[in-house]
């Protein structure tokens, strides 16, 4: 979609865990023959962070239980690896580790074309709506992995378009995950 709508900027993820829907995003492009776009892989490549009490599932699960169940982490190393097996230009990769709320803004892209956020908690998804969605270009793909699943992202993301009256429709991708195109009217959208 945003290759063929000439949606100008980066793909970004924050909250990577093994790098599989980059490696989806590299392997689309390059099938597209289009290795123009910067790929940008926000995470801690350690697990998850400590988290807060609105971080609960759906069902009121804290994140600490979750967290003993299903560790997310991955190092640095092995999401780089797993990206290499792609082929897509490896300048055109940026890996930026550490807690998003301490890389994002400064080593984020000036335009986005797709971001796709996948940190679980309020406080990070917070933070990277208010500093990338008005960097993603009028057009672009917003994708929430963790709507339905997480309390807190779900939270941060409706006190966040509520803040800013943008008025956005939410699609269902499934049970947790929320995709909607960033409005192209300027009306519609405000930073």
């Amino acid at each position: 979609y945003i290759e063929k709508a000439s949606i100008p900027g980066a793909i970004v993820e924050c909250g990577v865990w093994r790098g599989g829907s980059m490696m989806a995003a590299a392997a689309v492009l390059k099938e597209l023959g289009s290795e123009r776009r910067d790929l940008f892989l926000f995470d801690t490549y350690e697990g998850m962070p400590e988290s807060a009490a609105v971080d609960c599932d759906y069902k009121g699960n804290s994140a600490k239980a979750w967290d003993s169940i299903f560790p997310c982490d991955a190092s640095r190393a092995e999401v780089e690896a797993n990206l290499g097996t792609t082929d897509y230009d490896k300048s055109r990769m940026h890996f930026v580790q550490g807690k998003v709320e301490h890389t994002i803004p400064k080593q984020a892209p000036e335009q986005i074309a797709l971001l796709r956020l996948d940190t679980d908690y309020y406080s990070s998804t917070k933070h990277e709506l208010t500093h990338l969605y008005p960097r993603l270009m009028p057009g672009g793909v917003l994708i929430i992995d963790d709507y339905g699943h997480w309390n807190g992202c779900k939270q941060a993301v409706e006190e966040y378009f509520r803040e800013k009256s943008v008025k956005i429709l939410l699609n269902r991708i499934d049970y947790t995950g929320r995709m909607a195109i960033k409005p192209t009217r300027p009306d519609s959208c405000s930073r």
